[in-house]
């Protein structure tokens, strides 16, 4: 019985390790090059059901926005950052499978919340009036982008 109960604490110790590996490995977590000071434009051919991650930097700010294509089909995009925890500078995502899992508090998203749910442990959403989608883009303004700036100051996903 002692073996068993060690086995399963070293499983649950290593098992968000090992499922992070395994989503790494199946195209998930993607994330693209670093923009600097400038809009971001994201090509929709490039998004599907695996969020995709876009680094930006603002004015010497580190930044993130996710992109993922949600079960209706429609694109939609987030800032990759939890509404509540963002404070503690580890209130990002990763994709776990069909999910997004906050790193800090653990809570788990489907991607047909993402840019619909607003408020509580969310990403914080980009909504239409603060982007221009084209048939073939997206685009978030570099002023938009600068609006944002504080809730990633204490952001460590670097």
């Amino acid at each position: 019985m002692k073996i068993l109960f060690s086995k399963v604490a070293v499983l649950a110790v290593f098992l968000p390790f090992l499922i992070s590996e395994i989503a790494a490995q199946n195209g998930l977590n993607t994330v693209k090059p670093v923009i600097a000071d400038k809009d971001l434009v994201i090509k929709i051919s490039d998004i599907g059901e695996a969020a995709v991650f876009y680094p930006v930097d603002i004015e010497g700010a580190r930044l993130e926005v996710l992109a993922v294509k949600a079960p209706d089909g429609s694109i939609r995009t987030a800032f990759n950052t939890c509404q509540v925890c963002y404070a503690s500078g580890r209130g990002f995502y990763k994709q776990v499978g069909s999910v997004l899992v906050c790193q800090n508090c653990g809570n788990r998203f489907r991607m047909g919340q993402v840019e619909v749910r607003s408020g509580g442990c969310n990403p914080i959403p980009i909504f239409a009036r603060n982007k221009t989608v084209t048939p073939q883009t997206i685009t978030i303004s570099k002023e938009f982008l600068k609006e944002a700036k504080t809730i990633f100051s204490r952001w460590q996903r670097r």
